[in-house]
């Protein structure tokens, strides 16, 4: 099949603005909305990452209940680096629970024995085994200065935990747990040409609502300037902003090879054979045939005879031009009706 390429006008440009381990700010031209947007709802929702998914808790004796330490070590960010190492938990073919084919095995042991409160930290947690030949794949990501990391609970005197956590890849469509950032910034026209944008306000829309750092980088629009009702936004500016996982540049190429997949398996569908049929449009998926309307036979069923008149009336017609039901005439199963009979 032919298939229409997105209207580009020129080849898409990148540039970048500001860029760090754990943030890139950058601009996209040349593109259309659809696509700009796509990719920012892919960075949010299907880049897969590594998170803490199960824990196996041998002892707790802290204040905290084991559901509320087990959430809180799912927040923690772990190190996602060629995390496409690990199978699914949905396609591994080696286990039923889990192996350190899909799988990271992390440990974690904390035992109070003074005085004061102890505190457990992100950096206590201890990659065990799984995650192939990755060995960065796994570890607690810290970036504080002090290099503690998140504090997962409190322990006084005499207090313990020790438990077993199972990390496994996922997209945060599933769980936000799997999400590589922690904010994406998205604009696009920022001095509101095209008027997607109703500003509500209460005097006045310049003071409150105040124009963004984005707006220099496009020309302001003149006074009496016509409005253009064919213009299309071209230029989008993303701000994008890791937990720590992944690099910024790292979630971008993950999420366009996200995004070119789901674009292959639509393009791969459409051009299966069966995509046209005799009745319109049914398409075959998996060896079954898609949705398509029934095959009639004016005369009749199919395989059958017709029925009297051509094919132009019911079945229960007797030759008069299917004006009968089945009980005869114009009659009910009641007897005439009482409102007579229709005019002729």
């Amino acid at each position: 099949m032919d298939y229409d390429e997105m209207d580009m006008g020129n080849e898409p440009r990148v540039r970048v603005r500001e860029a760090d381990s754990l943030h890139a700010d950058f601009v996209l031209e040349n593109v259309d909305l659809a696509f700009s947007n796509s990719l920012r709802r892919v960075i949010f929702a299907e880049v897969p990452t590594l998170a803490i998914d199960l824990v196996e808790i041998k002892t707790n004796t802290s204040v905290l209940a084991d559901e509320f330490i087990a959430h809180r070590l799912g927040m923690i960010p772990l190190n996602s680096k060629n995390v496409d190492e690990l199978q699914g938990k949905m396609e591994c073919d080696e286990c039923t629970q889990y192996c350190e084919n899909c799988s990271v095995v992390l440990t974690l042991h904390a035992r109070c024995t003074g005085d004061d409160i102890m505190k457990v930290y992100a950096r206590d947690l201890v990659v065990g085994g799984g995650g192939g030949k990755n060995e960065w794949l796994g570890t607690p990501v810290i970036t504080d200065p002090e290099g503690l990391g998140a504090v997962i609970c409190k322990l006084r005197k005499g207090q313990e935990i020790s438990m077993k956590c199972i990390a496994r890849k996922g997209i945060s469509k599933e769980h936000a747990k799997w999400s590589p950032v922690s904010a994406v910034g998205f604009e696009y026209d920022p001095h509101n040409k095209l008027r997607h944008i109703d500003y509500w306000y209460e005097e006045d829309p310049a003071k409150e609502w105040p124009i963004s750092k984005n707006a220099s980088w496009e020309d302001p629009p003149q006074d009496g300037e016509p409005f253009d009702f064919d213009a299309e936004p071209s230029k989008f500016y993303f701000d994008v902003e890791s937990v720590g996982n992944l690099e910024p540049d790292i979630i971008l190429q993950q999420g366009i090879k996200v995004l070119q997949q789901k674009l292959a398996a639509v393009i791969d569908e459409l051009g299966k054979d069966g995509l046209s049929s005799a009745n319109g449009g049914a398409v075959d998926v998996d060896g079954y045939p898609g949705a398509r309307s029934p095959d009639i036979v004016m005369g009749g069923p199919v395989g059958g005879p017709p029925y009297d008149g051509g094919g132009y009336t019911t079945p229960y017609a007797n030759g008069d031009g299917g004006g009968a039901s089945v009980y005869g005439g114009g009659a009910t199963p009641f007897g005439a009706t009482p409102y007579g009979q229709w005019p002729q």
